[in-house]
């Protein structure tokens, strides 16, 4: 399975719009994947953290510039992670 990222984060890094618009997608996804264009200066690292503490998330996975966030459904998650 093949996931497509669903949001790009470019030069202006993180934002609350960013932020919003991300917690919104986790009404419908489990799990969202996020691009950091090449204008963006900010390390993927501490922006995939950022944007998971603020939408409390949890980073999956971080390959290059692109990471992988987790937020389970509050009633009957689909995808459960190990621990």
């Amino acid at each position: 399975m093949s996931l497509e990222p669903l949001f790009q984060i470019g030069k202006s890094s993180v934002t609350p719009e960013n932020v919003m618009a991300i917690s919104e997608v986790f009404n419908t996804h489990e799990l969202v994947k996020i691009a950091v264009l090449k204008n963006c200066i900010d390390d993927p690292k501490e922006i995939a953290t950022t944007v998971a503490e603020r939408t409390h998330s949890q980073v999956v996975q971080i390959i290059g510039k692109k990471f992988v966030l987790y937020k389970p459904f509050k009633e009957n998650p689909k995808i459960i992670l190990p621990k």
